[in-house]
């Protein structure tokens, strides 16, 4: 597959980071219209440079353009794209707009071209992981989700300080005037829009705690909500809160609560991220009535608190979050890239990209298609403009609901597998005796 990219910013050397692994996607070349950063780029990774996006859109070796543009900017690029006859994998949000984000679809269509976006952590291990255990039956009946996007208070982080490898800036105005949730939402509803289908009702809440960011600037708007607490209620009959701020400390945990256990992942912005199993017994249950046990995993976990680390299930582009090449050389960079991917975030980027060239080359739908994107956007939207006040809505978008990919009927059946500590095993006896009068 031959891509070309339109924007060089922040993000790119982000997508940059994997490139790596996949020797079938060709790189045609890149465009900013930033001259000097794209020169920046030629020079450290080699690209050929468009002088203009006219020229990138006017190569017919370009199959597919990939839109790392500023969000303001993304409904120009994509809907020229799709004209010039290109298919088009674009960051998120497609726009902030759904009627407008409606049209380009309806464009895409007319051309006979695919519109795919961003996130694509739905293709991650983690969330592979996470829907085959649940399908397994390995939590009985999902009930109830948990999903935090707290990523830490940005008034406190300098931000305007942050580049990337190859000295990019990362858009501190861009993201806090559009918000957290604009920005970080999908990350959450990809994976629960996948595995629980489409949402049939929204009650959110949204804010803004702290206007001033300590940017060098001003933000305009200085407003943009910086905290947003949704409620969705799902048609399989599956309950969901997530949060999204720039306020609390990190926390990017989910947690899918089941009638009969529950399933954790640590980091939705780790592809790799430990996921955790537990069988609820009334040892685990009733262990967690205990502060020390609560406290000290080392001795919740002997108990049944969080269950068991399950093995992630692998997958054709496993290994390319395990390795960095090619963005950054220096000893110094080595270390830091290392780190980060095991301890901070793991993401590959282009993951998107390859699966929708997987299945362009194979002739079949893309997994994420028009409606289930639509519905991503209109859900995101929805929870953006919630208001102070709060507001309960009914989307006007829907889906099919996803099925589960059939590469994943070779992975472990994690139900099956399952088996409670020794601990846990042993206490079960005395926590009996201890309830009786």
């Amino acid at each position: 597959m031959k891509i070309a990219f339109v924007g060089c910013g922040y993000v790119f050397d982000i997508y940059m980071r994997t490139r790596w692994a996949y020797p079938e996607i060709e790189i045609c070349g890149v465009y900013d219209r930033d001259a000097a950063r794209a020169q920046v780029v030629h020079d450290h990774y080699g690209f050929a440079l468009y002088p203009s996006l006219d020229a990138l859109l006017a190569d017919a070796r370009v199959e597919v353009v990939i839109n790392l543009t500023s969000i303001a900017s993304h409904e120009e690029v994509t809907r020229r794209a799709l004209e010039a006859g290109k298919h088009v994998y674009t960051e998120k949000p497609i726009t902030t707009e759904p009627a407008r984000t409606r049209a380009l679809f309806e464009l895409a269509e007319a051309k006979g071209r695919v519109l795919a976006a961003a996130p694509c952590n739905l293709y991650s291990d983690a969330v592979m992981t996470l829907w085959k255990a649940i399908a397994d039956g390995a939590i009985g009946r999902p009930v109830l989700v948990y999903a935090e996007l707290d990523d830490n208070p940005a008034h406190l982080m300098r931000l305007d300080t942050v580049t990337s490898p190859t000295g990019a800036p990362f858009p501190y105005a861009e993201e806090l005037q559009e918000g957290c949730t604009v920005e970080h939402i999908g990350y959450h509803l990809a994976w629960l829009c996948a595995l629980f289908g489409p949402v049939r009702a929204v009650t959110a809440f949204s804010t803004c705690l702290v206007p001033d960011k300590n940017t060098p600037e001003p933000l305009h708007p200085a407003t943009t909500p910086d905290l947003s607490v949704a409620c969705l209620a799902f048609d399989g009959g599956v309950a969901a809160r997530v949060t999204c701020s720039w306020v609390a400390p990190r926390d990017h945990q989910m947690r899918v609560i089941g009638e009969a256990g529950e399933i954790s992942v640590d980091n939705v912005f780790h592809d790799q991220s430990p996921v955790f199993l537990e069988r609820f017994s009334r040892v685990s249950l009733s262990a967690r009535k205990a502060y020390s046990a609560r406290s000290q995993p080392a001795i919740g976990r002997r108990f049944g608190i969080k269950g068991r680390r399950l093995s992630l299930v692998r997958r054709w582009k496993s290994h390319a979050v395990e390795a960095e090449r090619g963005v950054g050389n220096s000893p110094k960079h080595k270390l830091v890239s290392w780190l980060r991917r095991r301890e901070v975030y793991a993401q590959d980027k282009i993951l998107g990209i390859a699966e929708m060239g997987k299945a362009l080359a194979e002739g079949r739908p893309q997994l994420m298609g028009p409606d289930f994107l639509m519905h991503l956007n209109e859900l995101t939207m929805l929870v953006q403009d919630a208001g102070a006040r709060g507001a309960t809505v009914v989307p006007t978008t829907s889906f099919a609901p996803l099925a589960l990919p059939a590469e994943l009927a070779d992975a472990p059946d994690y139900r099956a597998g399952y088996r409670a500590r020794l601990a846990e095993r042993t206490a079960a006896s005395a926590v009996e005796r201890m309830h009786r009068r």
